[in-house]
């Protein structure tokens, strides 16, 4: 489902990251989903409320603290560091969504 490589996050620096379809990367970006630094997918609470047909059920909901596909090798997975700034990225846009 995932696979590593470099992205981008932070002081121009590459670092390990994860490979996104089209759809999941604009998910991740406007946070609707989020990895956590255990490597475990989150969707925005309020989205796992809605009912809007089977994009949303299938292509977010379904992924729920489903736990990513991780290379073997130590040295390929995703940044934790990176993914844990990321995850409190989600959170603040998580709670400015349920006020």
């Amino acid at each position: 489902m995932f696979a590593s490589f470099a992205m981008g996050v932070y002081c121009r620096m590459l670092i390990r990251g994860f490979s996104l379809c089209k759809l999941h990367h604009a998910a991740f970006d406007k946070h609707f989903l989020a990895i956590r630094p255990d490597y475990v997918v989150e969707i925005r609470p309020d989205l796992l409320d809605e009912t809007d047909g089977p994009m949303l059920k299938h292509g977010l909901q379904r992924l729920h603290k489903q736990e990513i596909i991780l290379p073997a090798r130590n040295d390929q997975k995703p940044n934790r560091a990176a993914l844990e700034i990321r995850y409190g990225q989600f959170k603040e846009a998580v709670q400015r969504v349920q006020r």
